[in-house]
């Protein structure tokens, strides 16, 4: 059975992932358009007619995570999981329409539970919004973790990705490009804020302290179009791991995910 992870968005505009294997599949987060969702899908062999999806998780409330799961609920029945303060905020965003109602799913944080195939569980992320989850994902001797909008690190957080073989993490702004990027003064301290989101060297930083000899692939994601750029997140990772003896490409793979456009579909496991 191949375990396949794609990005088909991953930025400040919108966000959507896939997981999953021949009997099924998941997504993280829904915050482009469905026409784009079911684009990048198809042009995987992926219906969202067919019940091959079978759940949305939601990390938050924030616009650019769940634009379109009021569609995927009502229209193709998928199931959308949140948390009861994620779910109110997306009755009441002025970005849905929809009412959830059957394709309503409540999880608890710290909960654990089985979709497509997968085990679950839920982790609290410091971030501005009514409440952010982060998610590890495990099958067997799969383990897979993303976690995105982090305003900063956790002990949880911590322990999660030093768990996993695959894991997507944020790196969303340069700090210099922060300081001197056209942001307003009031946006700039929210962003770098403890409830805000991770900067390249927090992300390198943390890299470095959780690396071990099984962690196969590092994603990096959500950055932002005005204060990063892919290259120079990439090798501000790239060179804190080097200095800990650490060799990208040989002891682990490293990703800048791109903004607006889908990766590859990328085979985890066999």
């Amino acid at each position: 059975m191949l375990i396949r992870f794609m990005s088909l968005a991953s930025g400040s505009s919108g966000n959507c992932y896939y997981l999953g294997h021949e009997e099924g599949g998941l997504l993280i987060d829904a915050g482009i358009a469905p026409r784009s969702i079911s684009k990048a899908l198809k042009a995987e062999g992926i219906s969202l007619d067919d019940g091959h999806i079978r759940g949305v998780l939601v990390t938050h409330d924030h616009a650019d995570h769940i634009r379109s799961v009021g569609v995927l609920g009502t229209v193709y029945h998928i199931p959308i999981y949140a948390s009861v303060p994620v779910h109110n905020r997306i009755a009441s965003n002025r970005y849905i329409d929809e009412d959830l109602g059957a394709s309503r799913r409540t999880i608890e944080l710290g909960q654990h539970f089985e979709l497509a195939g997968f085990e679950v569980s839920s982790f609290l992320v410091p971030h501005d919004s009514a409440q952010n989850f982060g998610y590890c994902i495990r099958r067997g001797d799969f383990s897979f973790a993303l976690i995105t909008d982090i305003g900063h690190i956790t002990p949880e957080i911590k322990r999660f990705a030093s768990e996993v073989k695959h894991l997507v993490i944020e790196a969303n702004y340069d700090d210099e490009m922060l300081k001197r990027g056209p942001y307003p003064e009031f946006l700039k301290e929210r962003v770098a804020g403890p409830l805000g989101h991770l900067c390249n060297t927090q992300t390198a930083e943390v890299l470095s302290e959780i690396f071990h000899p099984e962690l196969e692939n590092i994603w990096l994601c959500h950055l932002s179009k005005d204060n990063n750029h892919p290259d120079l997140c990439w090798k501000t990772v790239e060179n804190r791991l080097f200095a800990e003896g650490i060799r990208v490409g040989k002891d682990v793979n490293l990703i800048a995910l791109k903004r607006t456009t889908p990766s590859p579909m990328y085979i985890l496991e066999s």
